[in-house]
């Protein structure tokens, strides 16, 4: 992508089309929540917002400037590789969760898991299973995407609360994603600032495990309670039919690029569906276009997300944040501050995880050189900042993604959040106290 700038930098001004954006859909979400209103995050519909936003960015800056010229710069990242992608994967999701409920295996998930597990495990089940398999693969947008049809089909099934099973699927995919190996953000945090990837994951690990047991422990407690607590009798299912599902699950876990993985499901679906008799070759065809379709506004509204974040960029409103960050140290306990919460800050601004890591690595690597902060300590506070961020946000992909499939709104899912504002503590327990230092470290 060319990065251009434009030729004034408008610093927190640059900002003002992301705020925008957020008081018109979040603020309007919020307001109408508190008055009652049915479906509150539905009365400002969130193009309307983004799309205000937009025109704010093309519009209020650069004035001198034709508007073609500007709106070139919102394409090239509205239609970066990556946004492009993404737009690929989740009508892929979409499709195979149609394929599934197509061939009946929805129905027969749903009966066999409510027939294994009490209902109040399923939740804490989700978010293990969620952690499980995004450690292994190293995306929580993957995982997600995987996981988001089945747990919210069990908590149907049983009478769970579907906006704590959406948020289980959320923080259990991001927990794996921030500890993952071969992990996007892994890799761009611990390559950003020199550091060795064992030593980040034993740093990250031991921060954020405290906070994922007690995560698990308070959806064991809340799970049968949180909302539809009837106890649902589990029906019929044919075996033959989840065999997509554990498919996919295994193919993902197997390092498979989750493209193939999805595209995969659904190919194997249809076959199933053929030979065990449970849909033809048309009602197989139909269910991938039904899930496609409940897909479309996800992969467009990214699109109109990059593109905004992309005109902000090219404003400076990004380099503005990152030179407040410079100046906001004074002692090495600051600066460890900073460096967990400006990619915190970046990734709830633009819905990046790794990209606010890119953006922020070389920033933490010369201010940690300057206060000695180690560099596996560097890169696990970005890695946890940038990963607190996304799960947060009311316009993060993954957010997006299990409101859709659980049919619920923002607040309903970030109300059960556990184990982001657990590992929020745990990350502040860490760097108030100095826990987890180096010897060298400490001998400063």
């Amino acid at each position: 992508m060319n990065e251009r700038r434009s030729e004034k930098s408008y610093g927190a001004k640059a900002l003002i089309p992301v705020a925008v954006f957020l008081l018109l859909y979040v603020g309007c979400g919020i307001v109408f929540t508190f008055l009652g209103v049915e479906k509150p995050f539905n009365v400002m519909p969130r193009y309307v917002a983004v799309m205000i936003g937009i025109l704010v960015a093309l519009v209020y800056f650069d004035r001198n400037k034709k508007l073609a010229e500007k709106v070139e710069v919102y394409y090239e990242y509205a239609g970066s590789s990556g946004v492009m992608t993404l737009g690929l994967i989740v009508l892929l999701a979409g499709g195979f969760a149609g394929s599934c409920a197509a061939i009946g295996g929805k129905e027969s998930m749903v009966n066999l898991g409510a027939s294994l597990i009490p209902p109040q495990f399923l939740i804490p089940g989700i978010f293990i299973m969620c952690s499980i398999v995004s450690t292994c693969i190293g995306t929580s947008m993957g995982t997600a995407s995987l996981m988001a049809p089945v747990a919210v089909a069990l908590a149907q099934g049983t009478g769970l609360n579907l906006g704590m099973a959406a948020a289980a699927v959320l923080t259990g995919s991001t927990f794996g994603d921030n500890l993952s190996m071969i992990s996007d953000t892994t890799i761009c945090a611990t390559k950003g600032v020199g550091a060795d990837m064992k030593d980040k994951f034993r740093m990250n690990f031991t921060i954020a495990i405290p906070a994922a047991v007690l995560a698990v422990i308070f959806y064991a407690i809340v799970g049968f309670t949180g909302g539809g607590s009837q106890t649902v009798e589990a029906g019929s299912y044919n075996i033959v039919t989840i065999i997509p599902y554990i498919a996919v699950l295994g193919l993902a876990v197997a390092g498979i690029d989750v493209i193939a993985v999805l595209a995969i499901g659904m190919g194997l679906s249809c076959i199933i569906g053929i030979l065990a008799g449970t849909a033809s070759f048309f009602a197989w065809a139909q269910g991938v276009s039904a899930g496609m379709e409940g897909m479309f506004w996800l992969a467009v509204f990214a699109m109109l997300i990059s593109g905004m974040i992309g005109l902000v960029r090219y404003y400076g409103g990004i380099e503005w944040l990152v030179e407040k960050a410079r100046k906001g140290m004074k002692t090495r306990k600051s600066c460890e501050y900073i460096i967990g919460l400006f990619p915190m800050l970046l990734s709830a601004i633009i819905a990046n995880n790794t990209l606010s890591i890119i953006i922020s690595a070389p920033v933490a690597k010369e201010l940690g050189s300057k206060y000695k902060v180690a560099p596996k300590r560097l890169a696990s506070l970005l890695d946890i900042g940038a990963c607190l961020g996304a799960m947060v946000v009311p316009h993060g992909t993954v957010m997006l993604m299990v409101q859709e499939a659980a049919g619920c709104n923002y607040l309903d899912v970030l109300k059960y959040e556990f184990y982001a504002l657990l590992l929020f503590i745990a990350v502040i327990i860490t760097i108030q106290f100095g826990l987890l230092r180096t010897k060298e470290e400490k001998e400063i």
